[in-house]
């Protein structure tokens, strides 16, 4: 039995683990898109960028060239480095760091670059061009340890060509370092938001341990009593409470249930034992005299219909704490109508109605009926005189206080039973609708003590209350509130 319930904690554990072991790669993972979609497109822009920029800057270079070839008839002596203060070669290495090399007529080097730039066919071809302003560009020219991009312009009338050439390698080694560092960044950035991820769905999910293993120790020992640790105020925590509010209600329920079949099985002893002593006494009713016998079966009836009635009310006070009936509009005036009919006719008592303000409430007519009635029987058993009418005072919202005896503004709709029986001790007033509950000079009378329990849960799920006063000149008020209200005593 340990040994199984030790896996069972260790296969939640582990599902837990999954779960955070899931949520950690998950984390890392969109971490990783969004880092590396960001760094790829950083990237491309920044390379593109770069690249556009220094392509467009040595294309201005070589267009400066060629204006300024077509518009002067310069020479190679021009270009040479002893005149490049002020002169043109100084305005074509100024803006970009560019290489310059001279050639003459024969395509031979006047003034060589720094570094030293390959002359091809097409260079010599150019430097013996008789129009000034011809242009060839190579690409991609491999030149020391580096690459280069190199375009040669012609002086023209044969006098030679300036190439000028533009590094581009020290760009790509630049480009390629900052891939490099963008690769780094997004590892560092994926590790980082997996340890994050890993730390945050461990938070998480501890408070889910906590709360598979309350429900755990639950199912293994069947306490509902178990306290639920949760803290926080996100969607883990209001599991957690209303878990809590669950096992509490549970728990609850558990409690009434076990009550209610104590205080059943106390109050059912009695009567089974005067029915079992009577039945005794049948194996000898021909020994008895017939005025015994009389009275043997007259208590054998009584009992019977005693215990008739209390399995009745018991049924009727597990049916009112699980009630599926619907609630609908329902006018209380009209089910005091009802019961007092039914009660005229099973007392034959009068009972009298009498009505002010609106009564429409939303109620399950069959509690609020049962409720009423119980209140109407427990007048016409206590009041068995019977000199005055049982009255059934409904009083509605909206009534004006003192417009009847006992309104409470406070409440929807008040229904209370007036009768002028021996009434209420002051100090069983607080108890009279506590199950099994009979007072001492009541003890004697039939009755199972639940009838006004019923009214009591029938008020609760109506949101009202019940409440019971003595009343001026003898007997009882006893009633009930249905709605917003406290039930108060009234007047």
């Amino acid at each position: 039995m340990r040994s199984g319930a030790r896996l069972r904690r260790w296969v939640a554990r582990a599902r837990l683990s999954s779960l955070r072991t899931t949520f950690t790669v998950s984390f890392a993972a969109v971490a990783a898109a969004v880092t590396v979609l960001v760094g790829f497109l950083s990237y491309d822009a920044a390379a593109r960028l770069v690249r556009v920029d220094q392509q467009t800057v040595f294309e201005g270079v070589v267009q400066d060239l060629l204006d300024e070839v077509r518009h002067s008839a310069l020479t190679p002596a021009d270009f040479a480095t002893a005149d490049a203060d002020g002169g043109p070669r100084d305005e074509l290495i100024r803006p970009s760091g560019t290489v310059v090399q001279v050639l003459g007529p024969d395509a031979s080097v006047v003034d060589r670059g720094h570094p030293p730039l390959p002359v091809g066919a097409d260079d010599r071809r150019i430097a013996a061009a008789r129009t000034a302003g011809q242009l060839v560009e190579h690409r991609d020219v491999d030149v020391g340890d580096g690459m280069y991009r190199v375009a040669t312009v012609s002086l023209g009338d044969g006098r030679g060509a300036v190439q000028i050439a533009q590094e581009f390698s020290d760009t790509e080694d630049l480009l390629r370092e900052l891939q490099q560092r963008t690769v780094l960044l997004v590892g560092a950035v994926v590790i980082a938001a997996g340890l994050f991820g890993w730390w945050l769905a461990r938070r998480i999910t501890s408070r889910l341990v906590r709360l598979a293993g309350a429900a755990e120790d639950v199912a293994r020992t069947g306490r509902l009593g178990i306290q639920v640790p949760v803290a926080g105020y996100d969607e883990v925590a209001r599991l957690g409470r209303s878990f809590d509010r669950m096992l509490g209600r549970l728990a609850q329920s558990e409690e009434d249930q076990r009550r209610l079949v104590q205080d059943a099985g106390h109050e059912l002893r009695t009567p089974l034992t005067s029915l079992r002593t009577n039945i005794s006494m049948l194996r000898r009713i021909d020994e008895l005299p017939p005025a015994v016998r009389g009275e043997l079966v007259a208590d054998l009836a009584q009992e019977s219909r005693e215990l008739t009635d209390l399995v009745n009310e018991l049924v009727d006070l597990a049916a009112g704490q699980s009630d599926r009936e619907p609630l609908q509009r329902v006018a209380l005036a009209d089910i005091a109508e009802d019961v007092a009919v039914a009660a005229r006719r099973r007392t034959g008592r009068a009972v009298t109605v009498r009505v002010s303000g609106d009564t429409v409430v939303d109620g399950r007519p069959g509690a609020l009926q049962r409720a009423l009635s119980n209140l109407v029987d427990n007048a016409a058993k206590f009041d068995r005189g019977g000199s005055e009418p049982i009255d059934i005072v409904v009083t509605g919202a909206g009534t004006p206080v003192g417009a009847s005896a006992g309104a409470d503004a406070g409440a929807a709709v008040r229904v209370e039973v007036l009768d002028r029986g021996p009434g209420i001790a002051e100090e069983d007033l607080d108890r009279v609708f506590d199950r099994f509950y009979r007072a001492p000079d009541a003890r004697s009378l039939p009755g199972s003590g639940l009838g006004l329990s019923i009214v009591r849960e029938v008020a609760a799920a109506h949101g009202g209350d019940p409440f019971a006063r003595r009343r001026e000149g003898g007997g009882s008020a006893i009633g009930f509130t249905v709605g917003r209200g406290d039930g108060g005593s009234g007047g």
